[in-house]
């Protein structure tokens, strides 16, 4: 069923390559005349010509963006709708000066030899190999700074996180700082061990029936810096050339990415930053208010701001910036650091704003005029925000030159010089806000979004919530109170219907089929700023999970926060299936990947699929070029680990498949 999907979507890409790349201007005669002037070239639509926006599943966020004065990448999303057939189906290969190769059935080799199968699977696995590069920097980044943090004798905010990880790792009870300092020291062992060398730390981490199955695919990893390399070289020119191998290896990837990207950098930040504390917070472009100094930050790397905070917190910097002419100084969550903020957001209530929308919303919120800084320091920052803090007059900073703007000022954060660096920053961002106050216009949108969204779930806080245990969660489950359980979870995408678009409907889709939804990522952004994780929610639920929800008076779709949180999903996968006594891809769980954007994406996806977990996507990835490499993530691959990719793009559609798939997965567990 699935793999004929793949092969109707193929032809389709076929068909839409042929089209002829015409001027994205040409249907709009104003707009192809229009000469923009170079100083002018973003402050255009109001003045020079108009440009239709994508649709968003935030209906308010959508007029908001369409009535702008300025070029976001909602404008652009129709100057690039012809997409390249060869490039949607993975079959164009670049890597070699005889290229690039484009196969096709007049044409089904490229020069060297290499077949579809071949290019589609080293294409895949060479954007796997990226996607885990990108969270083991993440890992390592926040290891770094836990362990310099306990060698300084800094605060440790989560003794019962730093417990408990002691307890995994098998750390001997003794001074806090000395234990904090042994568990990053692990995580980092492991990460620089060699390819040929297992990590420690994923046997003491991984649910014992998934790892006796990763043992015999042959895909436990070694050293996940080492494999990243190695997937490289792997995809390199006339090396490997089985299809199979390279897919088994973006498992190996996926494996090294989740335990390590995921669930220990999520708990690493907790003993450092404080627990998550389930709470209610304000979400949307209201938690923006202009009588501060607003400071956005973006980005994946929470422990990078850890200095920062503290210093933003003292009355000798809220002074400075009531002298400035401010009520105070505030950070704006945007993007994934956002919401981890956000999650912890008890923790911070004095300094931190709230959490203002996902990747696609982050040009908006520097639309509103209320910003004065921006703090970045990963991906999810767009490039696209760059002509609007230049015309806008907002400071730009990044903290880590992976994530360096072209215009922005780069400060990389190095531990032993945070009090320099915080003083540094704060100083330029007071000085941005006095120099452009007077000058810029705002644009506040105070209705949009809400004040009462459910967050700081977490795998420790739900628990907690349920009475420190799952049973409650598993009786509603096997009773049929609730169905079964979707992660909908990854990134915010501007094509799968447009912004947030599926992502929205699927999740209401499956509540109301009494499905519980828990949610990580910029996925998460856009389902709270449309008010899909507030109390009244319940509502939208089946009778069953309406009820459920009423009765503990928490909304139908449960916020995790941040796409790291995709790890804390994992841990909760866990701890049902040992408290069932059965394997992970016997649980009714499946998970989606909606409006999946990239490539760090695919290696969430790839942990998925090794932990047995149906995946559905909302588009493909670009392997239907490719029979073998379909043919395995769609059908072999439920042989291979228990997991399998579903593409659909229709939210009925989509949330037929994954509910047939949970009720098959009942009757399997005689609920």
């Amino acid at each position: 069923m699935f793999f004929v999907y793949f092969k109707a979507i193929a032809r389709m890409q076929r068909q839409r390559s042929i089209a002829y790349n015409k001027n994205p201007c040409a249907s709009n005669p104003r707009r192809a005349a229009t000469k923009i002037p170079s100083n002018r070239r973003y402050l255009f639509m109001n003045n020079c010509y108009s440009c239709t926006t994508c649709k968003s599943a935030d209906k308010p966020l959508e007029g908001y963006i369409a009535e702008l004065p300025m070029e976001t990448s909602h404008h652009r999303v129709e100057g690039q709708s012809v997409k390249c057939g060869f490039g949607l189906q993975g079959v164009c290969c670049r890597l070699c000066s005889n290229g690039p190769c484009r196969i096709t059935p007049e044409a089904p080799h490229g020069i060297c030899g290499a077949s579809a199968d071949v290019i589609v699977a080293r294409n895949f696995l060479r954007a796997v190999a990226s996607g885990s590069g990108c969270y083991i920097h993440v890992i390592e980044t926040t290891a770094l700074n836990l362990k310099n943090t306990a060698q300084c004798g800094g605060e440790i905010k989560g003794p019962n996180a730093l417990k408990h990880l002691c307890e995994l790792f098998g750390i001997p009870e003794g001074d806090p700082h000395e234990q904090a300092a042994a568990v990053a020291q692990a995580v980092l062992d492991d990460l620089y061990k060699p390819d040929y060398e297992p990590m420690e730390l994923t046997k003491k981490l991984a649910y014992a029936p998934r790892l006796k199955r990763w043992e015999e695919l042959g895909i436990l990893p070694g050293g996940a810096k080492s494999e990243v390399c190695s997937g490289v070289v792997k995809c390199s020119t006339n090396l490997n050339s089985d299809p199979v191998d390279m897919l088994l290896h973006c498992l190996k990837l996926g494996i090294s990415t989740g335990v390590y990207g995921l669930m220990l950098t999520n708990l690493l930040n907790d003993v450092m930053l404080g627990e998550p504390e389930i709470t209610k917070a304000p979400v949307g472009l209201n938690v923006i208010d202009s009588d501060y100094v607003n400071i956005m930050i973006t980005g994946h790397q929470h422990s990078i701001f850890v200095h920062l905070q503290e210093k933003l917190r003292s009355e000798e910097v809220q002074n400075r910036a009531v002298a400035a002419g401010a009520k105070g100084i505030r950070l704006v969550g945007c993007t994934c650091v956002g919401q981890d903020l956000q999650l912890r957001g008890v923790h911070y209530e004095d300094i931190f704003s709230g959490h203002a929308g996902n990747n696609y919303t982050s040009e908006a919120v520097l639309a509103t005029g209320a910003i004065d800084a921006v703090l970045s320091e990963f991906n999810c920052t767009l490039p696209g925000i760059e002509p609007i803090c230049d015309s806008l007059q907002i400071k730009q900073i990044c903290l880590d030159d992976v994530a360096k703007k072209k215009n922005a000022e780069l400060k990389p954060f190095v531990f032993e010089d945070r009090e320099q660096i915080s003083e540094e920053i704060i100083s330029e961002v007071l000085n941005a806000y006095k120099a452009r106050r007077q000058c810029v216009p705002l644009n506040l949108f105070a209705d949009h979004g809400n004040r009462d969204t459910v967050t700081g779930v977490s795998e420790v806080s739900l628990k907690k919530f349920l009475g420190g245990s799952w049973q409650p969660l598993i009786d509603l489950i096997v009773s049929g109170d609730i169905k079964g359980v979707a992660g909908v979870v990854g990134c915010s995408n501007l094509t799968a219907g447009g912004h947030d678009v599926l992502t929205v409907e699927l999740t209401k889709e499956l509540i109301a089929r009494d499905i519980i939804v828990l949610t990580a990522g910029c996925s998460s952004g856009g389902l709270e700023n449309c008010g899909l994780m507030t109390p009244d929610a319940a509502k939208l639920a089946g009778p069953k999970l309406r009820a459920v929800c009423e009765s503990l008076g928490i909304p139908p779709v449960l916020n995790f926060g941040p796409c790291l949180a995709i790890g804390r999903l994992e841990m909760v996968a866990t701890q049902l299936a040992e408290a069932l006594k059965v394997d992970i891809p016997d649980l009714p769980l499946v998970l989606s990947a909606a409006q999946w954007l990239e490539e760090q994406a695919l290696a969430d996806g790839a942990f998925g699929l090794a932990l047995g977990l149906p995946l559905h996507l909302g588009l493909p990835p670009f392997i239907t070029g490719s029979s073998l490499v379909t043919q395995v993530l769609t059908e072999d691959m439920r042989e291979l680990t228990g997991g399998q990719v579903i593409v659909n793009g229709d939210a009925k559609a989509s949330a037929d498949i994954l509910e047939r798939i949970i009720e098959d997965k009942r009757k399997t567990l005689n609920i």
